[in-house]
């Protein structure tokens, strides 16, 4: 299987401006830019789509590893803060923090703490990353 992203970029570093879009359509030539992605300004940019990209992918695998489990979940909710930082004369993102809340009928804080640790050295994302991954996992009632 093989999915695919693309971007166009127009222009220098600081005044140009590109766009993102998916295979799917999902993204259709979304904005992205120096300021979106290093300042606060308007647009996507790669490090919240990395994000985005690593929570769909640990909450789907921790679906699947908590039904191998015997457990279904009503509600997995996940963010994954995603650390870009300085380095040498580039840029490395260095972290990813995964912070997940789930509701799970029939599951413990520990049993539920244990599967997504699985989950979140499973997921095919965190494999890829080489980055710092860190979690915490909530159970709600």
């Amino acid at each position: 299987m093989k999915k695919w992203g693309s971007a166009i970029w127009k222009g220098g570093i600081k005044d140009g401006q590109g766009v993102i879009s998916t295979q799917t359509g999902v993204l259709k030539e979304a904005p992205y830019g120096f300021a979106s992605r290093f300042e606060d300004g308007p647009g996507s940019n790669p490090e919240e789509l990395l994000g985005a990209a690593h929570a769909a992918c640990f909450t789907m695998a921790l679906s699947l590893m908590l039904g191998d489990a015997g457990f279904t979940a009503d509600k997995i909710e996940t963010k994954a803060h995603v650390t870009l930082e300085k380095d040498g004369d580039g840029f490395s993102i260095t972290k990813v923090h995964l912070s997940v809340t789930a509701q799970v009928p029939g599951t413990d804080q520990a049993g539920f703490e244990k599967i997504a640790r699985q989950a979140k050295e499973g997921c095919p994302v965190s494999k890829v990353l080489n980055a710092d991954i860190s979690m915490d996992a909530t159970l709600e009632a």
